[in-house]
């Protein structure tokens, strides 16, 4: 199986060993990537780390994802002055700070707007989902859309680094998606063993669990050690794979695999039962509100990246952001969803500061670009939440890249106002202009990670910048 150039993070790995092997002895579970993978990525790292320094302190990030697109106009950025054309139905209110106002759509979180900033000058240039995801995620100045990433998102990138500054002595993974986001983005050149450990399906379900993650049967804890006999499997590999010098190191792999399986840390960290129930009703006992409430209880559990994906019925019908009249009624939708969204974000934000966790833990919550300021009217396509049924010509906003809204909450930094500005119709961004490089800059920049400096070789030996023009927004940078 070969796991990538052999420049590259991660080496071959010249025997049969697939992922099917190890699903087979009960070791994974990961959707994207073994359990044996990632330590064994976490082992290279530390013998990388060997330099000397002082490890950094551990900081996380908590991103949450619109996907699709959320309408800055009709939310962060609101213009109530401009013509019908441009405006939609909703009022404004009043914030925490004063002067600042966002739309009556999310009270919850202008009671809050003292614990986080509003970056209304975020732009860039890709019009389509992929690029444009790509774009902010991983930096690629492509406006094409690609059927596959080019370079690493920023997750992938910044759980490689993490690792390599060494010195983490937790059983839980390092980069965890809670319905990750997966869409138009990944590892690529960095390696599947930087992909996200994968929790799906509805954590405010009464029977959510999360497969392979702290076994609670003693007698199948028992069993699963005892396949550290999982040396008479591995006597059908070609023993070139001794030869990278990895067998002799498999067992202690196989080892801490099995300890993230029957370790009771690793399964008390994703049990929201344990949640006071208070504390889930807060969230909202809907998906979203117990994805992000999971976030919170990983980021606490000492996990460092986490991404959290808003999409889904709450959304409406099509299940995403992307309110185009064919798909939403774009003001209906928006309803639709921001009940759910304003209670959870508020919550998650909330949390980080009750708990003590807003020094060490950055939450950003953003889509890959906004909505046209001016409102378009199509025929939709069918009838369901947040749309009206089909043939009926509805109101809607399509992509708009050139200025758009995300919020920054925690990470000790100033909070309580808004940087940038766009113009009167919120078309162009005509203060203060932060593109994807400012926005991954200012991320790594959290994670200790010295985003100038820092490359990683592509697949064809080429080290690559992981930002090439960007800076860490200032106002966004904690302070020490």
């Amino acid at each position: 199986m070969n796991l990538g150039n052999p420049r590259s993070p991660i080496q071959s790995c010249a025997g049969p060993l697939d992922r099917r092997s190890f699903m087979q002895l009960g070791l994974a579970g990961f959707a994207s990537l073994s359990l044996p993978g990632i330590f064994r990525a976490r082992a290279m790292a530390a013998s990388l780390a060997a330099s000397g320094k002082p490890a950094p302190a551990r900081t996380a990030v908590i991103m949450v994802w619109q996907p699709g697109g959320c309408s800055h106009v009709d939310t962060y950025d609101p213009k109530p002055d401009i013509g019908s054309e441009y405006r939609g139905p909703f009022k404004t209110i009043a914030t925490k700070i004063p002067g600042t106002r966002i739309t009556e759509l999310l009270p919850l979180q202008a009671r809050i707007a003292d614990k986080f900033t509003i970056l209304r000058s975020m732009n860039q240039k890709a019009a389509g989902h992929p690029a444009g995801s790509m774009q902010l995620l991983s930096g690629d100045p492509d406006t094409r859309d690609k059927p596959k990433p080019r370079l690493p998102d920023w997750m992938s990138v910044a759980s490689y680094f993490r690792a390599k500054q060494g010195d983490r002595n937790n059983p839980l993974p390092n980069y965890i998606g809670v319905n990750p986001v997966i869409e138009y983005n990944g590892p690529v050149y960095v390696g599947a063993a930087y992909a996200p450990f994968s929790v799906t399906g509805d954590p405010n379900q009464p029977g959510f669990e999360v497969p392979n993650i702290g076994l609670s049967d003693q007698a199948e804890a028992t069993r699963l050690s005892g396949r550290v006999a999982l040396r008479k499997s591995l006597d059908t590999m070609e023993r070139t794979f001794d030869t990278l010098g990895e067998l002799g190191a498999l067992d202690q792999f196989e080892a801490q695999a099995v300890t993230l399986l029957t370790n009771p840390q690793t399964r008390d960290a994703f049990d929201l039962a344990k949640e006071d129930p208070k504390t889930r009703d807060r969230y909202g006992r809907n998906r979203w509100g117990q994805q992000l409430l999971l976030a919170r209880r990983l980021a606490e559990a000492g996990v460092e990246i986490l991404t959290s994906s808003l999409s889904g019925p709450l959304c409406g019908r099509v299940g995403n952001w992307d309110d185009h009249a064919v798909n939403h009624n774009v003001f209906d939708a928006l309803r639709f969803r921001a009940g759910a969204y304003d209670q959870a974000v508020s919550a998650l934000i909330e949390d980080i500061y009750a708990r003590g966790l807003d020094k060490r833990v950055l939450v950003v919550v953003t889509g890959e670009f906004g909505r046209t300021p001016k409102i378009e009217f199509s025929p939709s396509t069918g009838v369901g939440d947040g749309s009206a049924p089909a043939g009926t010509t509805q109101p809607g906003r399509d992509h708009w890249p050139r200025a758009f809204s995300n919020i920054w909450a925690g990470g000790g930094i100033q909070t309580g106002g808004v940087i940038g500005a766009t113009d009167k119709r919120g078309e162009d961004v005509v203060e203060r202009a932060c593109g994807p490089d400012d926005f991954l800059a200012t991320i790594y920049h959290h994670l200790g990670i010295d985003s100038a400096k820092e490359a990683i070789h592509d697949f064809n030996g080429r080290p690559t910048l992981i930002v090439n023009n960007g800076r860490p927004i200032p106002e966004l940078i904690g302070k020490a």
